[in-house]
């Protein structure tokens, strides 16, 4: 089954075998798309960076493990926890860093084409993939 046939709906997708394939953190592949967005799966550890999607809202769904979202907005900074099997939108203009404490899963909804770094940004660190998603291999 080649990615483009099931990423058109002609074969399931199993999330396992999409996350078994690649190693890297904070490196989102492309599962699939839906419309104009993108359903990306990640591996996370570790603090991501600040930042913002200005006009795009981020969908996050924990696969495994658990994942932290420290918020920043009008009314202050919070942290949401995300048990796996949570799911958290963060809505467009809030900045967000999403940070896994131990190894974690996620599954991301955002219109393709987005940077995962937002359109503000800390300085980005070596270990953060800036990217707009990577096609499963």
């Amino acid at each position: 089954m080649s990615n483009e046939t099931a990423a058109r709906g002609r074969d399931p997708i199993a999330l396992s075998d999409a996350l078994a394939s690649f190693d890297a953190l904070w490196s989102p592949r492309i599962v699939t798309r839906v419309n104009d967005y993108d359903v990306r799966v990640a591996k996370v550890e570790g603090e991501y960076l600040w930042h913002v999607h200005e006009n795009t809202d981020e969908f996050f769904l924990v696969v495994e493990g658990e994942v932290d979202i420290a918020l920043r907005d009008e009314a202050g900074e919070r942290t949401v926890t995300l048990p796996r099997g949570s799911v958290f939108t963060v809505p467009r203009g809030t900045e967000h860093k999403p940070i896994a404490r131990g190894r974690a899963s996620i599954l991301l909804f955002e219109p393709t084409g987005t940077p995962t770094v937002g359109d503000r940004h800390e300085e980005i660190p070596d270990y953060v993939d800036a990217t707009t998603g990577h096609a499963l291999v």
